[in-house]
C-alpha cells in the first residue's frame, strides 16, 4: 500500500467559502445535505450550495487520467472500474489516454448516468460500492475517488472488500479526511453528503481491518 497524491492538483484550485455554506439563509446547512443526497439535479448541476452548481465536462480531469496511466501503466486491453464514476468524465479522459482501454463506472445516481459524457454512457452500471455486480478479479485497475466517505461503516467495510474481490491487480482510493481541528471544522462545515469522518490513522484502521492493500490518498480541506 502506497501514498499516491492524484488529485491535488483539482482539488486545491477550487476557492471555498466554508462558512458561508453553513450559515446561507436560503440553503441552510440540513437543507443542503437532503437535497445534496437524493443525487439529482440539486446535486449535480442545480446551485453551487447545494452540491457542484453544474457540473460540465471542460477536460480537467486528463492530468489525473494521465498520471494513473504512467503510474500503474495501464494499457490498451486493461480492464479499470471507476467507482462512484459521476457523470463519468475521468472514464472518458482515460479512454482517450490509453485507446482501446476498457473501462466501467459504477454510480448510484440514475441523473449522473443520464446526463454523462455520452461516449462512456453506456458503460455505467447503476448499483451501489458495498456490493459490486462483478466477478471476482474482473478488473486490471479499481479506484474510487470522492466516493467511499458518503458511505455508512457498514457499508464502507464490504465496500473496501469488494474493491479487494474484483480487483486483479492495482486499487486506488481517495476520500476525505482530516489532521487536526481546522481541517476537521472545515471538513463538517463543506460537506455535504459525507458519512465517515476519520483521520487518517483511523482509514489506515479500516483498511487493516478490511484487508485492503491498494493505494490511498486523502483530501483535506486546509
Amino acid at each position: 500500500m502506497a501514498y499516491i497524491d492524484f488529485l491535488s492538483v483539482i482539488h486545491k484550485s477550487t476557492v471555498r467559502d466554508y462558512l458561508g455554506r453553513v450559515t446561507d439563509p436560503e440553503f441552510p446547512k440540513a437543507k443542503a445535505a437532503e437535497l445534496a443526497k437524493a443525487w439529482a439535479f440539486d446535486y449535480w448541476d442545480g446551485d453551487r450550495r447545494t452540491g457542484y452548481g453544474g457540473m460540465k465536462y471542460d477536460g480537467r480531469w486528463r492530468k489525473v487520467a494521465d498520471a494513473m496511466v504512467a503510474h500503474y501503466a495501464l494499457k490498451a486491453g486493461d480492464r479499470v472500474l471507476d467507482i462512484g464514476c459521476g457523470k463519468g468524465f475521468l472514464m472518458y479522459d482515460l479512454t482517450q489516454a490509453v485507446p482501446g482501454l476498457e473501462v466501467v463506472g459504477l454510480e448510484i445516481s440514475a441523473y449522473a448516468k443520464e446526463h454523462a459524457k455520452p461516449e462512456v454512457q453506456d458503460q455505467i452500471v447503476i448499483s451501489n460500492a458495498a456490493q459490486l455486480p462483478f466477478p471476482d478479479a474482473s478488473f486490471d485497475f479499481v479506484f474510487g475517488i470522492n466516493t467511499h466517505h458518503n458511505l455508512r461503516n457498514f457499508e464502507l467495510d464490504s465496500a473496501l472488500r469488494e474493491m479487494m474481490r474484483v480487483s486483479k491487480q492495482h486499487r486506488y482510493l481517495c476520500v476525505e479526511s482530516f489532521r487536526n481541528e481546522s481541517e476537521k471544522a472545515n471538513l463538517l462545515y463543506w460537506q455535504l453528503t459525507c458519512r465517515t469522518f476519520a483521520a487518517p490513522e483511523e482509514w489506515d484502521w479500516l483498511f487493516q481491518q478490511t484487508g485492503y492493500t491498494g493505494d490511498h490518498s486523502f483530501i483535506y480541506f486546509e
